[in-house]
C-alpha cells in the first residue's frame, strides 16, 4: 500500500482499512483465525477496495456530481469505516491477556475471545456482501464513467516554508482615518461607533489597526471577539482578564458586569467588539460600559446593518466597509503572487484583470485566490486561465457578493491536494473565533491517520509541514503578530469555517452540536463530534447513547459547562478533548480505561491558563490501569489527583506514547522512564523529588526533542548537587534535543553546578529556558549553542562581552530573555546594543533589571525588534529608561512589568505605579514608531513567582 492512498482518501479511511486487511491476512493464527470466513473474504474486500478508492478521488476532483454518483461515494465511505471499526473491535477483544491472570480471568477471557471470532464473521460476511451490492450498482447506475475533471492546480513545493504574510495592508489608510478621528474627537460622553459589511471584506482588519494606532492613548483597552453563539461569562471574564482584573471563579453575568462597571467608572477605556451578530447580544454587553464623561470609546464590528444602527451613537458613528478599488486590488494581488505591488507578466495581465473582476474588491477572495496561484512553481498562462474560467461560470454571475465569495473559496479548497483535505476539514472541530494550537492541531492529524509518512520520517515533522502549506496558501490565518521563532497559532476566517461545516456536513466528516441530547436527531452516523457547550450552564444534561453515536472516533468538549460524557460508550474513541473554563472541579476519566484505540487525550483548563496556575480544585482521575491504552500517542492534562499517582507510574508500559505532557505535576518522574523509548515530548515533572536512577533514565530516552522539568518542591533526602548532576549525565545523551526547559520556584537557585551541562554542545537545540536560575556570570558555552532561536538566562552579573557574545555568535536568535538578580552596580558600564553587537534576527527581547539606564541602544541596534519588555522592581527602579529607545525603529509594542513583594493596591505602591507609567508611556509616545505600550504589576514572591520575561503564549491568546 502506497503512503499517499492512506491519505487521499479524504471522505473515508480507505488506505488504513487496506493496511489493516493486510496485516490481517499475514498474521492469521489461532488467537486471529477468524472462523467460517476463508482467506478469500478478506482478500475480497482487500482487492476491491483501492479501485474505489481511485474512483472516489476522480467523484472528488469533479466539478459537479449527480444524486447516484454522491449516494454511491457516501455509501463507500461509511461501508470503510464500518470495515475499520469491525477489525479493531476484533483485534482489541481477542489480545493477549495478562500472563499474571488468575484462572477465572483466563476463561473469561477464552469465552471472550471465541465470541468476538463468531461476531467479526458475522460482520465481515455481511460487510462482503455491502461491498458486491455497492459495486454493483455503481455499475448498473454507470457511476464515475463521465466525470467532468477539474485541471490539478500544482502544489506549492515549499511545503516546510514559514509563513509569508499573505499581503500588506492595503486600502486602509482612508478608512483608518476616518475612524481614528471619530475616536478621537473632543466629545466626553461614551461614543460607540460600528463598522459594517459582509464577511472578507476586512472589518477586523480594520478595527485592529485602529485599536492599535489610538489604544495607547487609553487608561484601558481590550480586543473581545464575539460570535453568533456568544458565552457572556467567558466574553465578559476576557475583558476583565485584558484589563488586569481577575474575577472570582464563581462569577455569573451581573457580577461581571458590576465588576466591569466599578472598576470603568473612573477610566477613560477603549473596548473594541468584533462580530457582533444580534442586538440581544449588545444588550448585555453594554450594561458593563458607564456612560463616565471620560472620553471613552467602544467600536463595534458586524455584518448586519440594523445592529450597527441599533448600537451606534449616531448615525455618523457607522462606517460602511467598501470593496477595494482597482488599484488596491491589483496591489494585493501581484504582492502576494510576486512580492511586488507593480509587476506582472506581460502574458498574465489580460486574464488576471478578468480573475481581480471577478473577485469583486473582496481582500479575502482575492488573497484566496492569489494564494492558489502563489503556490504555482510555474507561471502557465493556462493554469491562470483555468482559475478564470472556473470564477466566470455562468452560476457565479448570477450570485450576490456573498455567495460569490462562497464560491471562491471553494474553489480554493477544491485546488488543495488530497494530502490536505482532511486536514483542512478537520479545523471544523473547533468553534467559531477559536483560536487553534499549531501542536494540538498537528497531533490530532497524526493521531486520526491524516499524515502520510515514508520509513524514517517523523509523522508530526509531516504534519506541521501540512500546517505551513495550509498557512502559505492562506487557508487558516495567523491571529496576532509573531515575535517568536514560529507560527504557533491560527485562526480560521468566519466565512472560510462555514464552507467548512457545509462540506462537513455533506460529507459527513464533522459534526457540531450545542446540546448533546439532541445528537441523536441526525440522520447518519457520527464519525466526529464536537461539543460546543460555550454558555451552556446546565450540567445534568444527559446523552442518548445509539448506534448513531457510538461509533464516533473523535470527541471534542469546548465550553464552561461540568458535563463530561458518558465515555465508556464510546468504545472506537481515537481522540478526546475537553475543555473546561472552571476551576472547581473533579475531571473523572477512568472511562478511558476502556478505550482501547484512543490515540489523543487532551484535557485543558482555560481559566488556570490565564491565571497561570493550577488550583488545588481541580484534579484528574486517571484509570488505575492506564497501561491498557497500548495505542495512545498524547497525554496532555493540567493536574493529577494523588489517587491517580499509581496511573502515571503505568505510562512505562504505553508502547506509542509519543507525547507526555502534565502541567504543574508535584510528582516525581514514574519509576522505568527510561523504558519510553518512543518519547519525543515530556513535561511536568518534579526533580528533587525523582529518584537518581530515574533521572539517570531520562538519557535512556533518545528521541527526546522537548524537555521541560521543574523544582516545585524539594524531598528531604534529595541534594541540588545529586540530581544536577544526574541531569547532566543524561542531557548529554541526548543529541536530538531541541527543546529545554528546567524551571524553578526559588529565585535564589544558584545555577553554576549547570556550567558543564553543554560540553559537547547540543547540535539541534533551538529554545532555551533557564530564567529561573541564577548564574555567577553568564556562562561561555551559551556561545556553543548556534542553533538557538530562543534564549531565557539569569545571572548575577551580565556584561557588555555578555552581550556581545550572546548577539554575535547566536545569529539565529529570535526571542531572548534577560535577568539580572543584583542589578548593575553603578560603577559597572553601560550595556550597550549597537549594529556591530548582532542580533540581526531578533524580534523580542526581554531585560529584567531596575537599573534601566544602564542598557543603551545604539544606531542599528536589533533592526527586526518587534516587541520590548522591560521587568524591574519599582523600589529599586532608577526612575529611567534605556537609553536610545528611538533607535528602535519598528518596535510594535513595549511592556513595563512593575514586580515587588509589596502589595498592589496599597497607597505607596499607586504611587510608584502612576510614576512608572507616566515616564515609560511618555516614552513610549515620543518614538516614531508609536508602540502600543502596556503597564502591568504583579506581586513577586519566592513562593508565587511571576516570570515578567517570558509570558506563556497560551495566557496571551487567552486574554
Amino acid at each position: 500500500m502506497s503512503s499517499a492512498l492512506a491519505v487521499s482518501a479524504y471522505k473515508g479511511v480507505i488506505g488504513s482499512v487496506l493496511a489493516k486487511l493486510q496485516l490481517l491476512i499475514q498474521t492469521r493464527d489461532m488467537r486471529t483465525n477468524l472462523i467460517g470466513v476463508s482467506n478469500g473474504d478478506i482478500l475480497f474486500l482487500r482487492d476491491e477496495l483501492p479501485a474505489m478508492n481511485a474512483l472516489l478521488e476522480r467523484l472528488n476532483d469533479a466539478e459537479e456530481l449527480d444524486l447516484e454518483a454522491k449516494n454511491w461515494r457516501n455509501q463507500v465511505r461509511e461501508m470503510t469505516y464500518d470495515i475499520e471499526d469491525c477489525i479493531d473491535d476484533f483485534s482489541s477483544n481477542v489480545a493477549s491477556v495478562d500472563a499474571k491472570a488468575g484462572f477465572l480471568d483466563k476463561a473469561s477471557h477464552f469465552l471472550k475471545t471465541c465470541r468476538a471470532h463468531l461476531e467479526a464473521a458475522w460482520q465481515i460476511k455481511e460487510l462482503k456482501t455491502r461491498l458486491q451490492d455497492i459495486n454493483e450498482r455503481r455499475k448498473r447506475y454507470k457511476v464515475g464513467h463521465h466525470i467532468p475533471i477539474a485541471t490539478s492546480v500544482i502544489v506549492d513545493p515549499r511545503i516546510s516554508a514559514f509563513y509569508k504574510e499573505a499581503a500588506s495592508l492595503v486600502g486602509i489608510d482612508s478608512p483608518k482615518k476616518e475612524l481614528t478621528k471619530l475616536v478621537m474627537d473632543e466629545g466626553k460622553q461614551l461614543k460607540v461607533m460600528s463598522i459594517v459589511g459582509f464577511g472578507g471584506l476586512g472589518k477586523t482588519t480594520l478595527a485592529s489597526q485602529v485599536y492599535r494606532e489610538v489604544g495607547v492613548q487609553f487608561n484601558c483597552k481590550a480586543f473581545v471577539s464575539v460570535s453568533q453563539k456568544p458565552d457572556m461569562v467567558r466574553l465578559l471574564t476576557s475583558v476583565l482578564l485584558q484589563l488586569k482584573q481577575h474575577p472570582s471563579h464563581a462569577c455569573g453575568v451581573e457580577d461581571l458586569i458590576n465588576n466591569l462597571r466599578e472598576y470603568l467608572l473612573d477610566k477613560r477605556f477603549f473596548i473594541v467588539v468584533d462580530d457582533l451578530w444580534d442586538v440581544p447580544s449588545w444588550n448585555i454587553i453594554q450594561c458593563a460600559f458607564p456612560q463616565n464623561n471620560q472620553h471613552s470609546r467602544v467600536l463595534i464590528t458586524t455584518r448586519h446593518g440594523d445592529v450597527a444602527r441599533t448600537c451606534s451613537s449616531d448615525h455618523g458613528c457607522i462606517h460602511n466597509m467598501k470593496p477595494l478599488s482597482v488599484q488596491d486590488s491589483r496591489q494585493l494581488f501581484f504582492n502576494r503572487i510576486f512580492g511586488s505591488k507593480d509587476y506582472c507578466p506581460a502574458h498574465l495581465t489580460e486574464v488576471s484583470s478578468k480573475i481581480l473582476k471577478k473577485c469583486g474588491g473582496l481582500p479575502l477572495a482575492i488573497v484566496t485566490v492569489a494564494s492558489i496561484l502563489a503556490c504555482q512553481p510555474t507561471r502557465l498562462k493556462e493554469q491562470w486561465e483555468y482559475i478564470q474560467s472556473s470564477l466566470a461560470t455562468n452560476k457565479l454571475a448570477q450570485k450576490s457578493s456573498l455567495e460569490g465569495m462562497m464560491h471562491i473559496l471553494e474553489l480554493s479548497y477544491k485546488s488543495l491536494p488530497h494530502h490536505l483535505k482532511a486536514c483542512f476539514l478537520y479545523l471544523g472541530a473547533y468553534p467559531e473565533d477559536c483560536v487553534i494550537s499549531k501542536v494540538e492541531l498537528v497531533k490530532r492529524w497524526v493521531a486520526e491517520g491524516f499524515v502520510s509518512q515514508s520509513p524514517g520520517q517523523d509523522a508530526w515533522i509531516v504534519a506541521e509541514s501540512y500546517f505551513n502549506e495550509l498557512v502559505n496558501r492562506s487557508m487558516i490565518q495567523v491571529p496576532y503578530q509573531d515575535y517568536y521563532t514560529e507560527i504557533s497559532y491560527c485562526k480560521v476566517h468566519d466565512m472560510m469555517l462555514d464552507m467548512i461545516l457545509m462540506r462537513c456536513k455533506e460529507d459527513n466528516f464533522i459534526s457540531v452540536i450545542h446540546d448533546p441530547r439532541v445528537a441523536t436527531q441526525v440522520q447518519e452516523k457520527i464519525r466526529r463530534l464536537t461539543i460546543d457547550l460555550n454558555g451552556v450552564v446546565d450540567d445534568t444534561m444527559a446523552m442518548s447513547i445509539t448506534r448513531k453515536i457510538s461509533q464516533v472516533r473523535t470527541l471534542a468538549v469546548f465550553g464552561g459547562s461540568k458535563w463530561i460524557p458518558p465515555l465508556l460508550e464510546f468504545k472506537f474513541l481515537r481522540v478526546l478533548f475537553l475543555e473546561f473554563f472552571l476551576r472547581e472541579m473533579i475531571i473523572d476519566l477512568t472511562g478511558i480505561n476502556q478505550l482501547s484505540q484512543l490515540r489523543y487525550l487532551k484535557v485543558e483548563c482555560k481559566e488556570c491558563l490565564m491565571d497561570g496556575d493550577i488550583p488545588s480544585q481541580l484534579s484528574i482521575v486517571l484509570p488505575a490501569h492506564i497501561q491498557r491504552l497500548q495505542h495512545l500517542e498524547t497525554m496532555e492534562i493540567p493536574w493529577v489527583s494523588d489517587c491517580s499517582i499509581p496511573s502515571i507510574s503505568n505510562i512505562i508500559d504505553l508502547p506509542r506514547l509519543t507525547h507526555l505532557v502534565l502541567r504543574q505535576h508535584k510528582g516525581g518522574l514514574p519509576d522505568g522512564i527510561g523504558k519510553v523509548k518512543s518519547l519525543h515530548t515530556l513535561h511536568g515533572f518534579n526533580l528533587p523529588v525523582s529518584s537518581l536512577e530515574n533521572i539517570n533514565g531520562i538519557g535512556e530516552l533518545t528521541s527526546l526533542v522537548d524537555l521541560s522539568l521543574h523544582c516545585a518542591k524539594v524531598h528531604a533526602k534529595s541534594t541540588t548537587q545529586g540530581w544536577m548532576t544526574a541531569l547532566t549525565c543524561s542531557l548529554e545523551k541526548l543529541s536530538n534535543l531541541k527543546g529545554l526547559s528546567v524551571r524553578s520556584n526559588n529565585l535564589t537557585c544558584c545555577a553554576d553546578a549547570m556550567i558543564n551541562w553543554f560540553s559537547p554542545p547540543f547540535p539541534n537545540l533551538e529554545n532555551l529556558d533557564l530564567l529561573d536560575w541564577t548564574f555567577s556570570k553568564v556562562p561561555r558555552w551559551i556561545g556553543h549553542l548556534h542553533s538557538l532561536r530562543e534564549l531565557a538566562l539569569g545571572a548575577n552579573h551580565i556584561l557588555q562581552e555578555d552581550v556581545s557574545m550572546i548577539g554575535t555568535r547566536l545569529p539565529f536568535l529570535i526571542h531572548l530573555s534577560l535577568r539580572i538578580i543584583t542589578g548593575i552596580t553603578a560603577n559597572e558600564s553601560r550595556i550597550m546594543i549597537a549594529e556591530t553587537t548582532g542580533f540581526a534576527a531578533l524580534r523580542f527581547f526581554c531585560f529584567d533589571s531596575s537599573r534601566m539606564s544602564h542598557l543603551e541602544f545604539k544606531v542599528g541596534a536589533m533592526p527586526q525588534l518587534r516587541r520590548l519588555m522591560l521587568g524591574l522592581d519599582p523600589w529599586e527602579w532608577d526612575k529611567a529608561t534605556p537609553v536610545g529607545l528611538d533607535h528602535l525603529l519598528y518596535l510594535e509594542e513595549m511592556r513595563v512589568l512593575m514586580a515587588s513583594t509589596t502589595i498592589a493596591g496599597s497607597e505607596s505602591m499607586k504611587e510608584k505605579y502612576e510614576l512608572v507609567k507616566g515616564v515609560f508611556r511618555d516614552a513610549a509616545n515620543a518614538l516614531p514608531s508609536h508602540p502600543a505600550f502596556t503597564l502591568l504589576q504583579r506581586i513577586r514572591s519566592l513562593s508565587d513567582h511571576v516570570n515578567c520575561c517570558k509570558i506563556n503564549m497560551e495566557t496571551i491568546v487567552c486574554k
